[in-house]
């Protein structure tokens, strides 16, 4: 965890950006699925969930510098305190371990079935935090 210590200006700026992101990460998503690009496309719901992950943590005041920190956090300071299902806490792994074999393993190809399966997840994911952002 970061020692630095974000203003609420800051901290709302930062919040606001990364929910823009995700909500452009799962825009991303479909013309990837529709053309074929299924690595990618799981890439992007990644990061869409990635980036509402950090948002929902930098408004804990919770900042981490890395992806297990950011799993670790979700775990220990979102799912933990009831602001997101542990269904969704263990999506948001199952896409992480997804996202890194179809970035870095040799071989590993995705497939539309696969896409269309996480793609509902990762969309109720985001909408999920969200709204706990918004209450």
């Amino acid at each position: 965890m970061s020692k630095r210590t974000l203003t609420d200006d800051q901290r709302r700026d930062i919040v606001h950006y990364r929910i823009e992101n995700a909500q452009k990460m799962l825009f991303e998503v479909e013309s990837h699925r529709e053309n074929g690009f299924y690595n990618t496309a799981i890439n992007r719901m990644y990061y869409a969930c990635y980036y509402a992950a950090t948002a929902m943590l930098v408004s804990l005041g919770v900042e981490v510098k890395s992806h297990d920190g950011v799993r670790l956090n979700l775990g220990k300071h979102v799912v933990m305190q009831g602001l997101l299902s542990p269904e969704l806490g263990r999506f948001y792994s199952r896409l992480f371990s997804k996202r890194s074999t179809g970035d870095y393993d040799d071989f590993v190809n995705h497939t539309l079935e696969t896409v269309d399966e996480l793609l509902p997840q990762a969309r109720l994911f985001v909408e999920t935090l969200v709204s706990q952002l918004e209450e």
